[in-house]
């Protein structure tokens, strides 16, 4: 029989380890303000997408424009698709399958992919931040999620973990 006291003991526990590729893949977005990654997981901890915040695909992300205020078709808002809505499109598998998943995003969703979220089917939503709760975009999307029976909540970090990866 093995000894199991010299197993690790400082392993990522699940949230910590999908909310890492949300994260992870938040750093494939060009975007030069706020990069946003997202992770879906079934109800049996296997990935089943992520998403990241860009430009379409075929939009040239030279020509795109990264700004925040302005004329609104000289800023990203009309233009870049969100983490959570990439991570939904990207999902090549059943639909019937994103039903009951999580999602894991490190800001919380604007209302636009909250419906996504709720047609999806996927039922909890695991964020790091909510920079913009005062919002209207996330009240609604809150007031959203309650009236659907979609839960979210803030990732539980016991301890600030900062995770290094060398390539």
């Amino acid at each position: 029989m093995s000894d199991k006291s010299k197993a690790r003991k400082d392993y990522l526990n699940w949230d910590e380890y999908f909310m890492a590729i949300a994260r992870l893949s938040a750093m494939r977005s060009k975007d030069p303000n706020t990069q946003v990654g997202a992770c879906i997981v079934s109800n049996d901890n296997r990935i089943l997408s992520i998403g990241y915040n860009g430009a379409p695909n075929g939009f040239n992300d030279d020509i795109f424009p990264w700004d925040r205020e302005g004329k609104p078709l000289e800023t990203k808002q009309l233009y870049v698709v969100h983490a959570e809505r990439n991570a939904i499109l990207n999902y090549r598998g059943s639909r019937k399958d994103l039903e009951g998943s999580k999602i894991y995003v490190d800001l919380f969703p604007c209302n636009e992919c909250a419906k996504e979220i709720i047609q999806s089917g996927i039922k909890e939503v695991i964020y790091l931040r909510d920079d913009k709760a005062k919002t209207d975009e996330v009240i609604a999307s809150k007031r959203l999620f309650d009236a659907c029976n979609v839960k979210y909540k803030p990732i539980n970090l016991t301890n600030s973990k900062k995770i290094v990866i060398e390539l």
